[in-house]
């Protein structure tokens, strides 16, 4: 049976990813303003998803069962498989690849610093669901993560910004002429920072902007809640608005629900029964006056 895996962006756009333990792993494609329809059948198990090693899917060998309302989709033994040749986790500092150090813009006043490897361009940037963003310098892995510390504390910036925290700023952004001077700004804040600029070399400005790719242009979008987890028994059936990120906004016959992609990992999803849907659990949305504080 093909198991959803999540969310990814390929060439600039997002893609559904499957699993399957005989037939390997497939992509279909993510297309705003086309129907959206997925369901869990009644009786059915959310399990761990497996671990992506060198470009190779290995299927979890325990084929763990995971709960529905978590947006972590490993169990504990592929989770540390992971983290045991992750950068994000500080165990591959050895990395002879180059990074890229970005600023990133989410909303008024929300920014982070952080690094990627450079040989992924943007695509860090699109699964962060940065609106616009500017990178800064390239280099060494160890100077790099440097950098992003020296520049975090530097500006008073975070490099790590919660998920709430985004969806919130995303409801009221804006425009984009106002987006780019903040960023700009922050950038020019950064670049008098000279404690990081001896073992990077530098990057010419050019300000990224990704609302439009999101579809969160010509307006910003005010969903209505969002889906704390999918279940046995449900379904979710809408036009899909936009994606940032994880995040999916999905119209439906109820108002626009936030789904995020990594509550469908581990699902074997399914097409809708005929007739009315039975909904996935939600949460209200709050209002974008009442964001949370950045951080996590």
């Amino acid at each position: 049976m093909w198991r959803c895996t999540g969310l990814s962006w390929k060439g600039g756009d997002p893609v559904w990813t499957w699993s399957h333990p005989r037939f390997g792993v497939r992509d279909s494609p993510l297309r705003l303003g086309e129907p959206l329809a997925m369901a869990v059948a009644a009786g059915e198990v959310r399990c761990c998803v497996g671990v992506w090693r060198a470009g190779r899917w290995t299927e979890c060998p325990h084929g763990a069962p995971l709960p529905p309302q978590t947006r972590r989709d490993q169990c504990e033994e592929c989770a540390a498989l992971d983290r045991s040749q992750s950068v994000a986790a500080d165990t591959k500092a050895e990395d002879p690849r180059p990074y890229s150090v970005y600023l990133a813009y989410f909303g008024t006043g929300i920014r982070k610093v952080g690094i990627t490897v450079a040989e992924r361009g943007t695509v860090r940037l699109l699964e962060q669901a940065a609106i616009c963003f500017a990178f800064l310098g390239r280099g060494p892995l160890m100077a790099a993560r440097r950098a992003e510390s020296v520049l975090g504390a530097a500006l008073g910036i975070p490099d790590r910004v919660s998920a709430a925290a985004k969806r919130n700023a995303r409801a009221c952004l804006p425009p984009a002429q106002v987006r780019a001077a903040e960023l700009r700004a922050v950038y020019d804040a950064a670049s008098a920072v000279l404690d990081w600029r001896d073992t990077l070399e530098s990057v010419t400005y050019g300000a990224v902007d990704h609302a439009a790719l999101f579809g969160l242009e010509p307006g910003p979008l005010r969903p209505t809640a969002v889906v704390t987890g999918l279940a046995p028994g449900t379904a979710l059936s809408g036009t899909l608005r936009a994606v940032a990120g994880s995040d999916l906004y999905v119209a439906t016959a109820e108002g626009t629900l936030i789904l995020d992609a990594h509550l469908a990992s581990g699902w074997p999803l399914s097409r809708p029964a005929p007739g009315p849907p039975s909904p996935p659990p939600t949460r209200p949305m709050p209002p974008p006056d009442a964001a949370p504080q950045p951080l996590f």
